[in-house]
């Protein structure tokens, strides 16, 4: 059975963390006990729906400009330096370690042993030390759980110690501000502080995968969701936020392997999920949008930075006066049609999401590999300017790998992995634009989501194979002619405009922007990469 109070067992997990103190260990303990300690800590509220309601405090996000990666002979000519990738000094880590277990020495903790990878032959094995009852049920949540039962008195692969309420001294400790997330790749250990952020720890372990696993397992690490169908055809999709990830993944007729994190086996192994669980954007949530997700708010979930209703227990999803981030946590099973374990076959369709506020790119076209790799690594989608700012120009935002802020190697690495598996095993890559049509922003209209439900249905259901494509004349994509129950009149963007001089110019100065984004990773990248370039000269001498 798994203890859930101090005593000599539950210290002697703690001592390879170098905690040998603690005024109480609270071991493993249910969603219930943590719920009920979370309450009596007064670090939360019950909703009526019976979820956990808890603030995350100054942060309301992660912050990637404090998340640091500890520079040593392992990680010195391996790990992606620069701003994505803070280098930090391995004593200095020792030195802000020891102050973490000095600071918890007089604290109750909650320790949590978990997992990460849903295959076992990937099955990373955690041990988490948290300073808050609500942040331990969050990584019973988001990391997968241990058999009823099951002896977890293991040596863990990776360590968290997660404190809040420590602060650093940036002009001792060498961070640059008093929070921080910081990873040791040879200590196999996450120090995180100054921060209530409880995405910082599934991030953490997602940036440890990302690492790890093409680095010495040849697996490729996503930032995706994930579904398979009745056949066992698994399809995954990557996008930034805003692009429709997770409501386009969530179909009533695929079986749900995961919302975030997926890892891509070598041969025939096919995917997986890192996770036991969803974090979910939760702004404007509604039962008509996301019954999926509005069901999976009960007993045992978490609402971050939501707010009540006034006079109620009942959360007002459109109340932004906290941050326009809130979300909910919730275990994978929450989902009526989630896979368990969340494994599956290799995929047979990949799909690249993108809002698309120019109006430039098809809905939906279809990627050779030269193009996958080079639109993998641009990551794009376009975010429209909040009206307060008074702008209406959309902004461009590429991040590479549809994830760069989790990258610990160089993009070109992850790029390459994926073409690799396109060749190997003929993979459709799919990009849709969820964004645009008609015109950019203050013009156009969104295009509609039937619409684009209906072209991704027919890309899983092979309705698109013996169509006949085109190929756009910037961008290269291969753009359908006909799908079925999509008007034919909307697949082509620039029909779509009535200024077509206008479409011309939007679309030469969208690729002039993908091609000057990509100029950083020109010197890193391979011919057939670069291949998948827009072709800008193409309008120019148009």
């Amino acid at each position: 059975m798994m203890e859930t109070s101090t005593s000599a067992a539950a210290l002697d997990r703690l001592k390879p963390l170098g905690i040998t103190q603690a005024q109480e260990v609270r071991l493993n303990l249910t969603p219930a006990e943590l719920v009920e300690e979370a309450l009596r800590n007064g670090e939360g509220t019950l909703t009526d729906t019976g979820a956990l309601m808890a603030d995350t405090g100054k942060f309301t996000g992660r912050s990637p400009k404090d998340r640091f990666v500890v520079r040593d002979a392992n990680t010195e000519d391996s790990v992606w330096w620069g701003d994505i990738n803070i280098p930090f000094d391995a004593d200095k880590f020792d030195q802000l370690h020891q102050k973490m277990v000095a600071y918890l020495a007089d604290k109750k903790i909650y320790v949590r042993d978990a997992m990460a990878g849903a295959h076992p032959d990937y099955e990373l094995k955690l041990r988490v030390v948290n300073e808050l009852a609500w942040h331990n049920l969050f990584c019973y949540n988001m990391f997968l759980r241990p058999e009823e039962g099951a002896d977890t008195s293991w040596t863990p692969d990776f360590s968290i110690i997660c404190a809040p309420g420590f602060e650093a001294d940036p002009a001792v400790d060498g961070t640059r501000q008093p929070n921080f997330a910081i990873l040791n790749f040879t200590k196999k250990m996450i120090l995180i502080g100054g921060t209530g952020y409880a995405g910082e720890m599934k991030k953490g372990i997602f940036g440890v995968l990302n690492y790890l696993l093409p680095h010495e397992r040849e697996t490729l690490p996503m930032h995706c969701s994930a579904n398979v169908g009745e056949s066992g055809d698994a399809a995954i999709f990557f996008g930034l936020s805003g692009t429709g990830k997770t409501t386009l993944s969530a179909d009533p007729n695929r079986g749900l392997i995961g919302d975030d994190e997926h890892g891509w086996m070598p041969g025939q192994n096919g995917i997986f999920n890192f996770e036991g669980g969803c974090y979910a954007k939760v702004i404007d949530l509604s039962k008509e949008k996301e019954p999926q997700i509005w069901d999976a708010i009960k007993f045992g979930s978490i609402v971050e930075n939501t707010r009540f209703i006034p006079g109620t227990h009942t959360v007002d999803y459109a109340n932004k006066s906290v941050t326009e981030n809130t979300r909910t946590a919730y275990p994978i099973n929450y989902i009526d049609n989630a896979i368990e374990p969340s494994v599956a076959g290799v995929p047979k369709n990949i799909f690249f999401l993108t809002a698309d506020a120019f109006g430039v790119l098809p809905p939906i076209s279809r990627l050779d590999k030269s193009h996958a790799m080079y639109h993998f690594m641009s990551g794009y989608t376009a975010k429209v300017a909040g009206t307060e700012m008074g702008i209406t120009e959309p902004q461009t935002t590429f991040s590479a790998c549809f994830g760069a802020v989790f990258l610990p190697l160089h993009p070109t690495k992850y790029a390459e992995m994926l073409g690799q598996k396109m060749e190997e095993h003929e993979v459709n890559v799919w990009l849709i634009n969820t964004g645009w049509s008609g015109g950019s922003y203050g013009v156009g209209s969104r295009m509609k989501l039937p619409y684009t439900r209906a072209m991704i249905t027919a890309a899983l259901e092979g309705k698109l194979n013996d169509v006949e494509f085109v190929k756009h004349p910037i961008f290269g994509v291969e753009v359908p002619a006909s799908v079925p129950g999509v008007p034919t009149e909307i697949l082509d963007p620039r029909n779509t405009w009535s200024d077509k001089e206008g479409y011309d110019k939007t679309a030469a100065s969208l690729a002039e922007k993908f091609v000057n984004n990509f100029k950083k990773y020109a010197d890193f990248a391979n011919e057939e990469i670069l291949a998948g370039a827009p072709k800008v000269e193409a309008v120019a001498n148009a």
